[in-house]
């Protein structure tokens, strides 16, 4: 199962994110995703992490789906401060984990809940499971919380895909009117 997220989320969603089509692939059925670019704790490389989220309280909340196996979530643990590429635009935080359970069992409802068919992945109702059982099967899962520091680049910033369509686009309408 992880190879095939690995492989998704590689060669599809974050070309979508880089690309600056972030916005029209969320929804409530797919989920909400953002994008994290966090460094590589041997390489020292951006690496990206698409992963469900929610915002609460002007902070932006995401989980370790895979636990405390996941790459990503062992970089943040190393260079704990992130960009987080969301559809709205990107942001640049710190990253703390959450432990408070009364911050857990909200956020990471509403994680799930916002996470479309993903949501259920982990063998509950988002929506129905109680909140004393949301935390014990959740309870080896850490819980990340970004609170914006500043800005960050986006798709359509240097370093950023959102220039491809222009040339693209330039030669569909070339191809199609020869």
């Amino acid at each position: 199962m992880r190879r095939i997220f690995w492989l998704l989320n590689k060669f599809f969603m974050v070309p979508i994110f880089r690309l600056g089509l972030g916005p029209f692939f969320g929804n409530p059925f797919t989920g909400y995703i953002m994008v994290l670019k966090v460094i590589g704790r041997k390489s020292g490389k951006v690496r990206y992490a698409p992963v469900n989220y929610a915002i609460l309280d002007g902070k932006v909340y995401c989980v370790s789906g895979f636990r405390g196996v996941a790459d990503w979530y062992k970089n943040l643990r190393t260079h704990p401060t992130v960009e987080a590429i969301l559809p709205g635009g990107t942001m640049a935080a710190p990253a703390v984990e959450i432990d408070d359970p009364a911050t857990r069992v909200k956020a990471i409802r509403k994680i799930f809940q916002n996470g479309g068919f993903a949501g259920f992945f982990e063998g509950f109702n988002p929506f129905r499971i109680s909140d004393e059982e949301l935390l014990r099967k959740t309870a080896d899962m850490p819980l990340i919380c970004l609170q914006p520091a500043g800005w960050g680049s986006g798709a359509s910033d240097p370093g950023g895909w959102a220039w491809v369509w222009a040339p693209v686009l330039l030669v569909v309408i070339i191809l199609a009117f020869r």
